[in-house]
């Protein structure tokens, strides 16, 4: 799926389909076709209006794996050119440590702790910044845990 989280691995969608479809962690998937649905969580999506998009522009993996510790963000967001294209955002999520770093460097803020939103302001856009865990199966926290900590930021 030439999109966000198509590995089959990756609880992303799962986590969607959990918070939006009713517990159903397999709305999202096709199981016909063993893979996500894009053209359904792209209608998702723009019925949900969530945005997502990439925090590096440019990136070079120093390891041949998926991991974000071996992950080089040779070129981040221009976070300020986003928002001044996109002035009704209020709210940035990211997924893991390296993602919220890069934002958190932008806005001069600390990076927060998992689940917990911090309020900050780049290029005069104001947002919530919010740190959730990530959807990687390697990362040790069940489905549903990494449900609740997503529902919290859909139902601010």
């Amino acid at each position: 799926m030439p999109f966000y989280y198509p590995n089959k691995m990756n609880d992303f969608w799962r986590v969607m389909g959990v918070i939006f479809f009713d517990g159903d962690r397999d709305a999202l998937w096709d199981n016909e076709l063993k893979r996500f649905d894009l053209d359904a969580i792209k209608s998702f999506l723009t019925s949900e209006r969530i945005a997502l998009w990439d925090t590096g522009m440019a990136v070079r993996r120093l390891k041949d794996n998926a991991s974000d510790k071996f992950l080089d963000i040779v070129e981040p967001i221009d976070l300020a050119a986003l928002l001044d294209a996109h002035p009704t955002i209020t709210t940035v999520v990211t997924t893991g440590e390296k993602a919220t770093g890069v934002i958190a460097a932008q806005a001069g803020v600390e990076i927060p702790s998992i689940g917990q939103p911090v309020d900050t302001e780049v290029g005069g856009h104001r947002f919530t910044l919010w740190r959730m865990p990530s959807t990687s199966r390697a990362y040790p926290l069940a489905l549903e845990k990494k449900a609740e900590a997503y529902r919290a930021v859909f139902s601010r």
